[in-house]
């Protein structure tokens, strides 16, 4: 498995190696030495999550409190799609920023979003599934969100062929200086800290 540390701090790349035969496929979309390597802790797995989405679904901006915050392993087992990864930290180099990497069910990328970032995807195909790897339990009084069509974000749905599909929850979220300007966002030196606690945790 490969792995790569993006633009923002926090989230990280991994590309396992696919393994076909005349029987089908096997792939290991998690490697813990691997991820423990890349990030220099290991993956505290409080709960796995499974979505499927029909094409044109868009799902977040999600994010939760720090501390503890909730750090997300997501890769693609079906279908493909567009998974973006925005800085939502106050105080952060890289706020306001957004890394995209495409996941699907041909090459099973996954990706590594620590606590405080914020996480977002459009479905590509119908029925698209999501698997979610998740450090903390969810905790609906901790979840928030930005909208995912916030223009000052200007997130990639262009390459939908339709009208990106939301729920309400999300069509409702506050855009990001809102967000921002009420308190509601991480603050970078906490995630920061949180980083380092895991990484003194091992």
């Amino acid at each position: 498995m490969q792995s790569r540390q993006l633009e923002i701090t926090g989230a990280f790349e991994f590309t396992p190696k696919s393994f076909p035969d005349h029987r089908g496929l096997f792939v290991a979309p998690f490697q813990g030495a691997v991820f423990s390597e890349a990030t220099g802790h290991s993956l505290r797995l409080a709960q796995t999550n499974h979505s499927v989405s029909a094409r044109n679904v868009v799902r977040g901006v999600h994010f939760a409190d720090v501390p503890p915050g909730q750090a997300k392993y997501v890769y693609c087992p079906k279908g493909s799609l567009l998974d973006v990864i925005v800085d939502v930290r106050v105080g952060s180099p890289t706020f306001g920023t957004w890394e995209a990497i495409r996941l699907d069910a041909l090459e099973y990328r996954a990706i590594y979003l620590a606590e405080g970032l914020g996480h977002a995807f459009a479905a590509l195909t119908d029925e698209t599934v999501m698997t979610y790897l998740c450090s903390t339990a969810y905790n609906p009084a901790a979840e928030h969100g930005v909208n995912p069509l916030d223009p000052d974000l200007a997130l990639p749905w262009d390459h939908l062929d339709a009208e990106p599909v939301l729920s309400e929850k999300d069509r409702d979220a506050p855009g990001l200086r809102e967000a921002r300007e009420s308190g509601l966002l991480p603050r970078f030196d906490e995630c920061m800290a949180r980083y380092e606690q895991l990484r003194s945790e091992g």
